[in-house]
């Protein structure tokens, strides 16, 4: 998982906000703007926050994939397509709650597909498919374990809503898992620019710290 971009914050949602009064950002209004937050994203008032962008680069499971894909407002989302690309990455989800007997069972299984994956293409093209269609269909070797690249872009409003469906306590431990680093990577964005944000919706409490799965 990697933010590779973001663009605006708490003060683009209030600028936002204030844009049926005055955008006029004084010394008073910017006291004023952790309070302003909250009180949006309590009322439900929330186009302020699509103000805002949140530029993802992840590497996910089919599962996780899918999930990333279904339920989503405001997202956008490409793939790594195998259609375009030979997979020459040995890209592989491991489960970490498995012993070590089942997740070495597990490794050398995605090996091997990957290797049957790379064999199937050859014989296909060898009996005169397509390489574009051996492509395509040699990935049907590969196992629900295999690794693809997608660039996910939020806005703030629409990250809030992810979070609400994948960092949950229902949520499948792989997608919540990435939810958490995600809002992780968020915080760390130097100067901390979605803080009284973050607290807004109650996403972080007032001292920064991440507020467990609900």
């Amino acid at each position: 998982m990697e933010l590779v971009g973001h663009y605006g914050g708490d003060t683009t949602h209030c600028l936002s906000a204030w844009t049926s009064t005055s955008r006029d950002l004084t010394p008073d209004k910017i006291v004023r703007m952790p309070k302003l937050l909250a009180t949006l994203a309590k009322a439900g008032h929330h186009t302020p926050f699509e103000k805002s962008s949140l530029h993802f680069l992840l590497r996910t499971d089919i599962a996780t994939h899918i999930q990333i894909l279904k339920h989503r407002i405001g997202v956008s989302v490409n793939g790594e397509s195998a259609r375009y690309k030979e997979l020459k990455g040995d890209f592989y989800y491991v489960p970490q709650d498995w012993d070590s007997e089942e997740v070495q069972k597990h490794i050398d299984f995605c090996e091997y597909a990957l290797k049957e994956y790379h064999a199937c293409l050859e014989r296909l093209v060898q009996k005169g498919v397509p390489r574009a269609r051996a492509k395509e269909s040699a990935r049907f070797r590969l196992p629900y374990a295999n690794q693809i690249q997608c660039d996910v872009m939020f806005n703030f409003r629409s990250f809030v809503h992810f979070l609400g469906l994948r960092y949950a306590d229902g949520a499948q431990k792989e997608i919540r898992d990435l939810a958490l680093e995600m809002i992780k990577a968020v915080i760390a964005i130097e100067g901390n620019p979605f803080q009284h944000t973050l607290e807004a919706f109650e996403i972080v409490d007032t001292n920064g710290n991440i507020r467990e799965p609900y």
